[in-house]
């Protein structure tokens, strides 16, 4: 009875921590990365390159982007971590480097946003590959 139960609440356990697990790993393309800042200009991205997660919170980003005759090449390792609401990205010199706000959190679409703590907020939109 015991083995039984023990049994039991290690099923439970590990089910439990692969359904926390994020649905984050994997290849992910970026459909869309837009700047809003008050008063200026939007700017507004498609399609720029991909972003990949793998289950042991690192991954790579591979972003190739121009703004205002800036060519940005954002080719770089990163660390990741999440939690319910927010997703956290950490890297040398990058945009994309900060805590994001799930604003649309499903299997195969993902919609960010975060600010740089001014006026400036940025958008990532995400479709699994």
């Amino acid at each position: 009875m015991k083995t039984r139960t023990l049994l039991l609440i290690s099923t439970l356990l590990l089910f439990t921590i692969t359904s926390c697990s994020p649905r984050m790993v994997g290849t992910w393309k970026v459909t869309k990365f837009e700047t809003i800042s008050p008063g200026e200009q939007n700017v507004t991205l498609q399609n720029i390159g991909t972003i990949t997660f793998k289950g042991n919170n690192k991954g790579e980003k591979e972003l190739n982007y121009q703004v205002m005759g800036i060519k940005r090449n954002d080719v770089q390792p990163f660390t990741w971590s999440t939690s319910e609401n927010y997703i956290t990205i950490d890297s040398k010199d990058s945009e994309v480097a900060k805590t994001w706000i799930f604003i649309e959190n499903k299997k195969k679409r993902q919609v960010w946003k975060s600010t740089d703590g001014s006026k400036k907020i940025q958008s990532l939109e995400l479709e699994k590959q």
